[in-house]
């Protein structure tokens, strides 16, 4: 068994792209849906879990930071980004790691053809999302990431948690409000809050600060385009939302688990199956 751990999960696509890739393993696998609503309960869950046949489980809102203190090791990767999204279940013990990181990477690479090498990058946010990405970004040895947030004592937080690690990379935390000369400077813009979730949401940045050559990524998915990427068509800017980061992070997330199996597990597969349950999602949603 494996499965995803969260709430709300009513239109979670992760059922249907990891069970697809499963059937395409030859794995004797299951993937489903574990809804939780608090801490107490996630709790009685994963003590289920760990006498239960689950190869692993994925973590999602509102639980990857809770799971840092749940899990019985945790991954530096994990640490850094101040979230578990992904755990290892062996004998009982719970290892958490995230893989969202590297899952945003290897999105970047594959649709827009962004390596972070030496670019500047500007994160939106400062939680979980925020980190992880920021680790991906660390680890491609971008020249400085700025992190852009309203509390910029939250900024710092995770700056001050990163910084140790980032060898080649600069850090800055900048307020909201005077982010605009660092929007306007940046390769990439990576929004990691949940501004365009909901259909009446604004832009988490003003779409005047955006430009013809940079790479604008949401990390939110759905059917159709969220506020920051209509600002960047716009503009010309290149622009893509989190499914692609869904899927890779989800594809790293079997990668681990069928480690003795030594095979990478095939994106595209994961890719067609997460497409047809969006699509089947938004056809179920009244306009």
């Amino acid at each position: 068994m494996a499965g995803v751990i969260g709430h709300p999960l009513d239109h979670t696509l992760s059922p249907a792209m990891h069970n697809a890739v499963y059937e395409a393993l030859e794995l004797d696998w299951v993937y489903v849906p574990l809804h939780v609503e608090d801490e107490v309960d996630l709790r009685r869950v994963l003590d289920a879990i760990r006498v239960l046949p689950f190869v692993g489980f994925n973590v999602t809102m509102p639980f990857k930071q809770a799971m840092l203190s749940l899990c019985d090791e945790v991954a530096m990767l994990a640490q850094m980004a101040g979230a578990v999204n992904t755990v290892v279940c062996t004998d009982g013990q719970l290892i958490g790691y995230n893989t969202d990181g590297r899952g945003l990477v290897e999105a970047l690479a594959e649709e827009t053809g962004f390596s972070p090498e030496g670019r500047k990058v500007t994160i939106l946010g400062a939680g979980g999302a925020a980190g992880a990405a920021a680790v991906g970004f660390v680890l491609g040895k971008a020249d400085t990431i700025t992190i852009v947030n309203r509390s910029v004592g939250r900024g710092r937080e995770l700056a001050d948690r990163l910084s140790p690690h980032a060898r080649n990379t600069r850090i800055d935390v900048v307020a909201l409000e005077s982010a605009e000369n660092v929007v306007r400077d940046s390769h990439l813009v990576v929004n990691a809050t949940p501004l365009g979730m909901a259909p009446d949401d604004p832009s988490p940045v003003n779409s005047a600060w955006l430009g013809p050559d940079q790479v604008v990524c949401d990390m939110i998915y759905r059917a159709t385009s969220t506020p920051l990427m209509e600002a960047a068509h716009t503009v010309g800017a290149k622009a893509v939302s989190g499914l692609g980061m869904l899927v890779h992070q989800g594809a790293l997330a079997v990668d681990i688990w069928s480690e003795s199996a030594q095979v990478r597990t095939p994106r595209d597969v994961m890719r067609r199956a997460a497409e047809a349950a969006l699509d089947a999602n938004h056809s179920e949603v009244p306009e």
